[in-house]
């Protein structure tokens, strides 16, 4: 599976920006995907994640009620929208997909990692 992440920028605290993280090759073997994120400095963290198949999601408290993730089945391509947007959510962020499972909280449970699209929010 590759994936390919893009639609970072710079944008001010209170904007949204639209991620896109498109997936080719064996994406039937992909029961979900997740965004995940990593500042300078610190470990890389849960974000939010859906499942292809239902369209479950999950999110961390962080973005709760910000940011939405979705996903278009026919073109392989999971979005995250994020809005109101806090100068904490600088990071770059990766997205990724995982096989069969409940865990998506953790990057251990998945499998194939994009290259990652810098945010960078100001105040």
């Amino acid at each position: 599976v590759q994936l390919q992440a893009s639609g970072g920028g710079l944008v001010q605290a209170g904007g949204s920006l639209r991620l896109s993280c498109a997936a080719s090759g064996r994406t039937f073997s992909s029961y979900a995907v997740g965004w995940f994120r990593q500042a300078p400095g610190k470990e890389r963290e849960f974000v939010a994640a859906v499942r292809w198949s239902g369209g479950s999601t999950y999110y961390a408290d962080s973005v709760k009620g910000r940011f939405t993730i979705s996903r278009d089945n026919a073109k392989n391509t999971v979005y995250l929208q994020m809005n109101s947007l806090k100068p904490e959510d600088t990071a770059v962020y990766y997205c990724a997909v995982k096989g069969v499972g409940d865990n998506y909280y953790h990057p251990y449970w998945y499998d194939y990692w994009g290259q990652g699209t810098l945010v960078t929010v100001s105040s």
